[in-house]
């Protein structure tokens, strides 16, 4: 058995940094949204990517891979919110097997309410702590971190990445 490659101290302060802020400007953000429009950041998200799509659906399978959920996680998140009728399940006409998930008239008020108030919150908990030139370095970060998790084909490597907040 190979001995483990420890972290040194800039690997541990760089992972530690990511794990924390990342937790830190999540949660700053979701209580912002709870506030204002009583939503979750989750839901402000899987609202978001319905608001973005061609007639406010989209499949399970693709807003599943939007998002980079499992169908299952999604299934469940789609459950809570019909319930509060911020989205609708539908099937697809040409595949009866296949479900959308829609955004309704409820869930696009609810959105459209919460939205300034998500970007203003974004802005106050990261994007203006920062300087161009440091959001520029942590844009190509992420871009690099992204690209490498989502290689196709590559069985050491995460597909998908699971957001569990």
């Amino acid at each position: 058995m190979t001995e483990p490659r420890w972290l040194d101290d800039l690997e541990m302060r760089a992972w530690l940094g990511f794990v924390f802020t990342r937790d830190l400007i999540a949660a700053a953000v979701g209580r912002d949204s709870l506030r204002i429009a009583n939503l979750t950041y989750v839901e402000y998200t899987v609202l978001a990517r319905l608001a973005d799509a061609p007639d406010h659906r989209r499949s399970f399978a693709e807003l599943a891979a939007v998002l980079e959920w499992s169908q299952s996680r999604l299934s469940h998140q789609i459950t809570r919110m019909e319930k509060r009728g911020l989205v609708a399940r539908e099937s697809i006409p040409d595949d009866a097997r296949r479900t959308a998930a829609v955004l309704t008239p409820k869930g696009a008020e609810v959105l459209d309410t919460a939205a300034p108030a998500h970007v203003d919150s974004v802005r106050r908990n990261m994007i203006d702590v920062l300087d161009r030139e440091q959001l520029a370095a942590l844009a190509d970060i992420y871009d690099t971190l992204l690209a490498h998790h989502r290689r196709a084909g590559d069985p050491h490597h995460a597909t998908r990445v699971r957001h569990d907040s």
